[in-house]
Order: structure tokens, then C-alpha cells, then sequence
């Protein structure tokens, strides 16, 4: 990138003008404290705003200093963060604000060594942090950022790897407003967000419409570039929500490592090809023998990153258990609320409760 001063200026300018004028209101952006800031863009990752925003703010109302969260039962941080998904994030969180808590007098550290030290600290994230919290010329580069420079410089590489995301921070330094990198580095993502989107840009109303050369040669949605994984694995699962009595339910924690760690699920086998196949799979597996209704009550899709789960679901009666396993646990719909489930047995669980409301 060969750009005078002059002309970095006038970026500088065009852009954080138009963030100032244009930006939405957003809970995070209320102050620049840390540990909100913080928290703020690790929900962001892999998550839209308008989701993240009343999580957010609950998570606030639940853990509205650093050391509350520090503090706080993994039970409990599971839950707040039930349906934002990719649980390790907050695990990590807790962990990273754990020893800023006992180790740093609960300061967060304003230098990029000493931030990117931290459990689940990323460039972005340690970025995003320096320049919004303590206002240091740090970029923070995620995919809004990078579909806006690819297209202002025309940066071919496939931002799917990673020495693309270094690339696009050493084009950003000499860009990055040293007085104001929290507003640049926003203002960035902000524009990624409402204007210059991944298709049909609006490209009539940005104020970068004069520094962009994809825009110039009219290729701004052939930008960025993005080669495509390969495709991920189906696996098809029964899932049954199983009763025992009148108003309790056998549940299941997931294992401590691995995917959707330590959540909660309904017990899950394998599909079979038929209802006697599925019981004697539960029987086999879970010590349980069931009852089970003719038909499913719905089917639920879940694509992960790697993977996508195709969930058959049935409702039964618990006839017989024989069981001593501890990930098993029988509860009330009551003390459901305050355990964590992953996104898919939500979708489950008001399919059935749904179900019941009908009859």
C-alpha cells in the first residue's frame, strides 16, 4: 500500500465522521470499561449484534463487576450464556478474568504482551480491547474488517487462512488513528455491518466509496476471498425426552471436554431403524427402558462448525431404570430453568412443551 499522508488523513477523516454520525446505540458502547468492552467482543465472535444485545445486558445484571464473574459457579456462567453456543468462549472468559482478578488487582492489562497472555485472548479480541478501553493504535481485524479492506486495497488472499489476518494488520498500522483507534477500529466494523455488506454493498453511500479499488473496477462482491471448506459430516441422533411420574425428566450431562462441555441434554443414541432398535439402544446405553410414543414430535437440524446434527425426537415414559450413572439426573421442569442446554434441546424442549399446551 503506497498511500501519502495526505490521503491517510482524509480516510482517517471520512471515516470516523461518518461512524460519528451514524452509529447505532449499543449497550457495550455506553462506557469503555474494560471488563464490558471485553466481554462485549468475545459475545460478538461468531454471533449478530441484535443477538448478542439482551444477552449482554443480562449478563451485566448477573455479573456486574469483574469479580462477580470471576466468582461465579460454572453452572451459573453456563447458563447466562446458553444459546450464544461455542461454550469454550466463556469458559476461557472466566478463566483470562480470574487472573486479572487474583493475579493483576483486577486490572486488565493496557499492553499487548501482557493481554494476548490471557486465556482465550486473540489478536482481534487483544485488539479491540487496547484501542476501545485504553485507546491504543491496536487494529482489530474480524470479518467485517477484513471484507472492508480487502475491498479498499484489493487484497486478494484467502482470508480463511491464517497469515491473511496478520496481512491485514500490518496494512491497518499505518492507517489506524493514533488519536482515535477506538472510533477507527469501530468505525471500521461498524461500516463492514451497514454498509459495505457481503452482498450488493451499498457502495453509492459510503464515505470510503473514494479509496476503494474493487469499487473503482466495479468488483467490490468478488471480495473478500473465501475458499470453501470442505463439507462437514451429518449425524443422525434420536433424541427422547423421557418422564418419570407425572412432572420429572431424565437428563444428561455431557462430557467435561469436548463439544458443548459440561451442558445438558435429553439422553441421545444413535438413529436407529426402528422403535424396538431405539429402546434396546437406550437399555444398552443408558440402563433406562422406555415407553415410547409412536412418532416424533419434531425434528431438529444443528450445524456446528464441523458437523451437523439431524435430531428425530420422541417423548416416552421411563418404565424401568437401572442405572447408576452420575451424568444422569431426574429433575422437574422447574429446576430445568436453571440448568444450561445447548440451542438444539432448547428447540426440543418447546417443541414439547408446545406439544402439551396443544393437548
Amino acid at each position: 500500500m503506497e498511500w501519502n499522508k495526505e490521503k491517510i488523513i482524509a480516510f482517517r477523516s471520512a471515516l470516523i465522521d461518518w461512524y460519528e454520525a451514524n452509529k447505532r446505540i449499543l449497550p457495550w458502547r455506553e462506557n469503555t470499561e474494560p471488563y464490558r468492552i471485553w466481554v462485549s467482543e468475545i459475545m460478538l465472535q461468531q454471533t449478530k449484534v441484535d443477538t448478542v444485545m439482551p444477552y449482554f445486558e443480562r449478563f451485566m445484571t448477573w455479573f456486574p463487576t469483574m469479580k462477580d464473574f470471576a466468582e461465579a459457579p460454572e453452572e451459573r456462567i453456563l447458563k447466562a450464556w446458553e444459546g450464544l453456543g461455542y461454550y469454550s468462549r466463556v469458559r476461557n472468559l472466566q478463566a483470562a478474568m480470574k487472573t486479572v482478578v487474583t493475579e493483576m488487582d483486577g486490572v486488565v492489562p493496557s499492553d499487548l504482551d501482557g493481554i494476548l497472555a490471557l486465556k482465550g485472548v486473540g489478536p482481534y479480541t487483544a485488539g479491540a480491547v487496547l484501542s476501545i478501553a485504553y485507546e491504543k493504535p491496536e487494529p482489530a481485524v474480524d470479518g467485517n474488517v477484513m471484507r472492508v479492506i480487502s475491498r479498499i486495497l484489493e487484497i486478494d488472499d484467502d482470508i480463511m487462512k491464517q497469515k491473511t489476518r496478520k496481512k491485514f494488520e500490518a496494512a491497518l498500522y499505518p492507517l489506524i488513528d493514533p488519536e482515535k483507534p477506538g472510533e477507527f477500529n469501530q468505525a471500521l466494523m461498524e461500516i463492514g455491518a451497514l454498509v459495505c455488506t457481503p452482498k450488493k454493498p451499498m457502495c453509492l453511500i459510503c464515505p470510503l466509496q473514494e479509496f476503494c479499488e474493487a469499487h473503482k473496477v466495479g468488483k467490490e462482491e468478488a471480495y473478500p476471498v473465501k475458499i470453501k471448506k470442505t463439507k462437514v459430516k451429518k449425524v443422525f441422533l434420536s433424541s427422547v425426552i423421557i418422564r418419570v411420574g407425572e412432572d420429572q425428566y431424565i437428563i444428561e450431562q455431557r462430557p467435561e471436554t469436548g463439544l458443548l462441555a459440561n451442558l445438558w441434554q435429553f439422553p441421545t443414541v444413535e438413529l436407529t431403524e426402528n422403535h424396538e432398535a431405539m429402546k434396546l439402544a437406550f437399555l444398552q446405553q443408558y440402563g433406562i427402558e422406555l415407553e415410547v410414543e409412536a412418532e416424533p414430535i419434531t425434528h431438529v437440524k444443528h450445524i456446528f462448525s464441523h458437523l451437523v446434527w439431524e435430531v428425530d425426537v420422541f417423548v416416552a415414559q421411563a418404565i424401568h431404570l437401572q442405572t447408576s450413572d452420575l451424568k444422569l439426573k431426574t429433575v422437574t421442569k422447574a429446576e430445568m430453568e436453571h440448568l444450561a442446554f445447548p440451542v438444539p434441546y432448547q428447540k426440543m424442549w418447546q417443541a414439547f412443551l408446545k406439544g402439551e399446551t396443544v393437548q
